[in-house]
């Protein structure tokens, strides 16, 4: 369990940077909401990948990779919500919004990971 939580916590910065990277390329042309959706849709399939395959050590499958954008569904609230009080409502830039509002979600997006991912594995994720 420790190894996921570490191996987790890893692939979440590779996608965050990722993400980050494609979000500023982006966000060139595109309005910041726009360039944040895009970053995110396509950060999400290599995190599915890299969740597979490291993190997890299973075998990728369509169900799975049906099922994985669930374990985005709270980070992608949160980091959407936290992007849109940052940049319209505190006036701060959007250059690092989006990593100052995936913070809060990194938790939830474990577990429901998890569970997507070991399906039958035991309750508590911590055990």
């Amino acid at each position: 369990m420790k190894r996921q939580i570490v191996t987790f916590a890893v692939v979440g910065v590779m996608n965050t940077a990722a993400y980050y990277c494609l979000y500023l390329l982006f966000l060139i042309w595109l309005p910041y909401l726009a360039a944040h959706v895009l970053a995110f849709l396509l950060s999400m399939v290599g995190s599915f990948f890299l969740n597979a395959r490291f993190t997890y050590r299973t075998r990728p499958t369509w169900r799975k990779f049906l099922l994985f954008p669930l374990t985005n569904v709270t980070n992608f609230l949160i980091t959407t919500v936290g992007v849109y009080v940052i940049v319209d409502i505190l006036h701060d830039g959007s250059r690092l919004a989006p990593l100052l509002a995936s913070a809060a979600a990194i938790p939830v997006t474990f577990v429901v990971s998890r569970w997507v991912m070991l399906p039958g594995a035991e309750a508590d994720p911590l055990a």
